[in-house]
């Protein structure tokens, strides 16, 4: 029997597909059947999630470290549910996550950190983290923090869940540069919703993952003029398909693929070169 989705709910934040749905659904979705899906937690990095299973697949999101994720199907290698931080529901590789939970403490507040095998900036590295990812820390020692019986972090580049950034424009700066990554919303390599939504997360707030989910959603939406003038920093320009933040009344920075990395422009040069490819002008100005 063919199962249609129903029209009320994104499929992008949905966890129901073929006649199965994740069990917080019943009553709320017609299904076949009905799961009560199992936790795991990211252990690698990143992990790509995408809207196929298969190593082909094209990358729609990312799983940071620590973050969980509820599997309500598995399929060979990969696991198809949610991810609990953002809402976004796919497919990602299962060698991704551990049924090992460390209850979040921390979560890296720099751009970028190691885990090192001993209290030395000399010991092996573990493994490295993204700004945003979620530990447990268990015992510090000098300047040093030992993370999910793992390894030791520097302990100023975490913050406890009662410290965050101030200004999400200062923490997008941090990406100058980083390379345009289509689905990325790691440290290496973002997209441009997924610079927004890493920014705005390291000032102790939501956001969601999407662009036209950020355009319906964040902030409230401001009046512009043709001349663009009015825009103060941090308001965000929408377009269809992009986003880019303001740095001031006339600057933006935005992840993008014409420039493939996160750059810093003037917004009218931008509106010129996007709108001058064929992807129109902008179409919602918000602010947070």
């Amino acid at each position: 029997m063919a199962h249609e989705r129903d029209p009320r709910f994104d499929p992008r934040l949905t966890p129901y597909k073929d006649g199965v749905a994740e069990i917080a659904l019943q009553g709320v979705i017609t299904a076949a059947r009905y799961v009560v899906g199992e936790l795991l937690t990211c252990n690698v990095t990143s992990a790509a999630m995408s809207d196929e299973p298969g190593a082909h697949a094209e990358q729609s999101n990312q799983i940071l470290f620590g973050e969980r994720f509820k599997v309500i199907e598995r399929k060979h290698d990969y696991v198809w549910g949610q991810s609990m931080r953002d809402g976004y529901v796919g497919y990602v590789h299962a060698g991704a996550f551990t049924s090992d939970w460390h209850l979040p403490t921390h979560f890296v507040s720099t751009l970028r950190t190691f885990v090192f095998a001993d209290t030395s900036i000399k010991s092996a590295i573990k493994k490295i983290l993204s700004l945003n990812s979620l530990v447990s820390v268990t015992r510090e020692e000098g300047k040093f923090s030992f993370i999910n019986d793992l390894g030791w972090v520097y302990t100023a580049h975490l913050s406890g869940f009662d410290r965050f950034a101030d200004d999400y424009v200062d923490v997008a700066e941090t990406f100058l540069h980083a390379p345009y990554q289509w689905g990325g919303r790691e440290s290496i390599g973002v997209d441009c919703s997924g610079l927004v939504q890493q920014a705005i997360y390291a000032t102790g707030r939501s956001c969601p993952r999407d662009t036209y989910m950020q355009a319906a959603e964040l902030g409230d939406v401001i009046e512009i003029g043709p001349d663009f003038g009015g825009l103060e920093r941090g308001d965000l320009v929408f377009w269809k398909g992009h986003v880019a933040i303001m740095m001031d009344a006339e600057t933006i920075i935005h992840a993008n693929a014409f420039h493939m990395k996160t750059a810093i422009k003037s917004l009218k040069d931008a509106v010129a070169r996007i709108e001058a490819s064929g992807n129109g002008l902008p179409t919602v100005f918000r602010r947070l």
